[in-house]
């Protein structure tokens, strides 16, 4: 179900956030080549006990926090940050798309605060490269659980719906409504909940 919703939204995301010159392939493609394999992966294999949904819920909580500290929430300097590195970028897309095969996520809520700590990327730009990503991601995992989709629930209509409705109203206020510091602080929420999510589910 995570993922399908995942691929609705991404979608629109990845369309308007291209439309608003958001996107880089440069950017994008190392992080890809990764992960979808590692994403594939990760969603055939069902891991026993919690253990290492803690060690990432935590690491989520540690970057909503570095996030939120007042000195990291500011408006975005001038000029453009340097090319992400594509060896690096390679490793880390592996390690965010293993973890988003076995998470069930579309791999965006670990790939944003490294591009952001990293500077590799400025805000509206991580979720151009976060956007495509996470939809890329979960087509890849999506295939791996391919058993999984006769069971998904018959709510599933009313939830894409709804989904849809807030991806078109998230990339409006993403795309030119608000500001990078409050895009920055409703990130560390976000990651907050996904982290408190994974410890606690």
């Amino acid at each position: 179900t995570a993922l399908v919703l995942n691929i609705l939204v991404a979608g629109i995301g990845t369309i308007r956030f291209s439309q608003a010159g958001y996107f880089s392939w440069r950017a994008l493609w190392p992080f890809l080549a990764g992960s979808m394999p590692l994403a594939f992966i990760g969603g055939a294999i069902t891991l026993p006990g919690g253990a290492y949904k803690v060690v990432v819920g935590v690491i989520l909580l540690f970057a909503a926090v570095w996030l939120a500290l007042p000195e990291r929430v500011k408006s975005e300097r001038p000029g453009r940050f340097p090319l992400i590195p594509i060896l690096p970028a390679i490793g880390t897309g592996g390690v965010i798309g293993l973890l988003s095969g076995l998470t069930g996520t579309g791999g965006g809520i670990f790939l944003s605060p490294l591009l952001i700590f990293s500077q590799w990327a400025r805000m509206r730009e991580t979720a151009g490269v976060c956007a495509p990503f996470i939809l890329a991601n979960s087509s890849a995992g999506l295939l791996g659980h391919l058993t999984s989709v006769q069971n998904l629930p018959s709510e599933i209509p009313v939830w894409a719906i709804a989904a849809v409705i807030g991806g078109l109203i998230g990339t409006e206020l993403g795309r030119r409504r608000l500001g990078i510091p409050m895009l920055q602080r409703l990130l560390a929420i976000v990651l907050v909940i996904a982290g408190l999510k994974l410890i606690l589910t």
